[in-house]
């Protein structure tokens, strides 16, 4: 049986180890559950493993803001105690405070 435990959480703020782009977790896989197209669109020697926790971003880079689907090992967590600015956040989260988002409500 496959347990994992997530690393980050609901209302975190993260930014991806590899590309210029920060976001909130509004949502936590416990691995992999995205399509297979998805998934291969990855080059191959970049692939993360599917084994692991993947998050859902309200995330922003310096031209947009978007949804992005992360594997654990490409995040690292932001503590720069800026907040993030995405259109959507409201929707979500209440006002940023002490370097998190408060969930208005649970997903799962």
């Amino acid at each position: 049986m496959f347990k994992t435990r997530a690393k980050y959480a609901l209302g975190q703020v993260v930014r991806h180890r590899k590309h210029p782009f920060r976001g909130v977790v509004f949502d936590v896989d416990a691995m992999f559950s995205n399509s297979d197209e998805w998934y291969e669109a990855i080059p191959e020697d970049s692939r993360p493993e599917k084994e692991q926790p993947f998050y859902h971003l309200l995330a922003e880079n310096d031209q947009s803001y978007y949804v992005a689907y992360v594997s654990e090992q490409n995040l690292v967590a932001d503590y720069s105690g800026e907040p993030v600015d995405h259109p959507d956040l409201p929707e979500f989260f209440g006002d940023f405070d002490d370097g998190h988002y408060p969930m208005h409500f649970q997903l799962n």
